[in-house]
């Protein structure tokens, strides 16, 4: 079961076989979430990066049951995993920031196959 975040971001969606997500790993509590959440959270369904990677929170104590093939444990919450047939392709641990956080999720994206027209 996903929770509701407190920013009203939407439960994670159904996804489509080969389906790329950015998972947003999340826990009740956790400051750095809260303030990824105000920050980019509430605009990030708006963004071109939301068209290539939609967002999928999954509550951390949840994260089991969601069926995703990690390369590491997740140990920091916030965590955002660039996924692709619910497989792990990089992520991004923590939330260093506003810029720094659309730097590096730039680069993750970069590293997908290019879109076919």
């Amino acid at each position: 079961m996903v929770g509701v975040l407190p920013c009203g971001i939407a439960p994670a969606r159904a996804k489509a076989p080969g389906a790329v997500a950015l998972v947003y790993v999340w826990q009740a509590g956790c400051s750095y979430c809260r303030d990824w959440e105000a920050k980019i959270g509430a605009i990030y369904d708006k963004t071109d990066e939301a068209k290539r990677a939609p967002l999928r929170p999954i509550e951390r104590r949840t994260l089991e049951a969601a069926g995703l093939v990690l390369k590491r444990p997740v140990r920091y919450t916030p965590t955002f995993v660039l996924v692709a047939d619910d497989a792990e392709l990089g992520r991004i641990e923590g939330f260093p920031g506003e810029d720094l956080f659309w730097w590096r999720l730039g680069m993750l994206l970069n590293e997908l196959p290019a879109e076919k027209p």
